[in-house]
């Protein structure tokens, strides 16, 4: 199947592992490497599952994120979604859609949901709509009283009047704040990673999974990656000091800094930070971990700064 129907053998396995956001995101990194492009929900296109999009001319099929993928959206709101979008058709623009969806479950919190993951993009910009979901909110308000209203009236046959969607002004929302709201609702970025942009400091330094493989306890290694998650304890001497998860792209390695190193990278070693580290290698139970020395800001770090030897570099 993964030889003959690629796309769709891949469509499934996604499925099937949905609300595994780690399982979810080692297989869509397998989706890039068999070049199939897996894109985000889209309020046109998206089923509740994961489903194929197919070829169309030259351009291949790809693999869509249903709208049951995302966080804070349930089963309700996306099958009255889907059965209107059948019923009326594909939805037109903004407005058309706050228009024909008529359900209790389009609230506030879904509408964000909707917004933050990008399947909402083909009529206007995130931040645009971010800014204004209260307006949204009221539009689609308005849209069903009118219609319930005129159901109700002697002349429900005629049209009733309400009032045009009227967006403010704002900021369109920023690299980082689109690929944040990707990975907290979606559970992986989606239109791109915040390390894209350092893709040749990552080639400079050792690659986390050969840092992995390498297995020799004690060696020095020099990495990079961003920041996932950071937990903190407490020495027995009331010292803080954490347990660090490391990503890159592919994969993710645990690193432990000490107090000493903790207290003065703290403000670095912080969830979604790209850094570049120095440390040593340390194997315990068969599970590489690394040892943190040093830590750099990605952004600023060099190669003189980062000297010594690395696996795998």
């Amino acid at each position: 199947m993964k030889a003959n129907y690629p796309v769709e053998y891949m469509s499934a396995v996604l499925t099937a592992d949905s609300g595994d956001t780690e399982k979810i995101a080692e297989i869509i990194h397998e989706c890039e490497r068999m070049e199939i492009e897996v894109l985000p929900p889209d309020i046109n296109e998206s089923f509740a599952p994961f489903s194929v999009v197919p070829a169309k001319g030259s351009d291949p099929a790809k693999i869509r994120f249903g709208l049951t993928t995302i966080k804070n959206f349930g089963a309700g709101i996306t099958e009255a979604i889907i059965e209107e979008r059948k019923a009326g058709g594909p939805y037109i623009s903004l407005s058309d859609f706050l228009s024909r969806v008529h359900d209790r479950n389009l609230n506030k919190k879904s509408l964000e949901a909707l917004i933050l993951s990008g399947a909402l993009t083909r009529f206007e910009e995130r931040g645009l709509m971010y800014a204004n979901l209260d307006n949204l909110i009221a539009f689609n308000k308005e849209q069903v009283a009118g219609k319930e209203s005129a159901q109700d009236s002697l002349f429900g046959g005629m049209d009733s009047t309400v009032n045009d969607l009227v967006l403010e002004p704002a900021p369109p929302a920023s690299v980082a704040d689109k690929l944040h709201w990707e990975k907290e609702l979606l559970g992986v970025y989606v239109s791109g990673h915040p390390l894209d942009e350092f893709k040749e400091e990552l080639k400079k330094r050792g690659d986390i999974t050969k840092i992995k493989e390498d297995g020799r306890n004690g060696i020095p290694v020099v990495t990079a990656g961003m920041v996932e998650t950071v937990k903190e304890l407490l020495t027995k001497k009331g010292e803080r000091m954490a347990f660090i998860r490391l990503a890159n792209h592919t994969d993710a390695i645990e690193m432990t800094a000490f107090p000493e190193v903790y207290r003065q990278n703290h403000d670095l070693l912080q969830p979604g930070t790209c850094i570049a580290i120095k440390g040593k290698l340390n194997i315990r139970n068969d599970e590489p971990t690394i040892l943190v020395d040093r830590v750099k800001n990605l952004a600023a770090a060099t190669n003189a700064e980062l000297v010594d030897a690395t696996v795998g570099a």
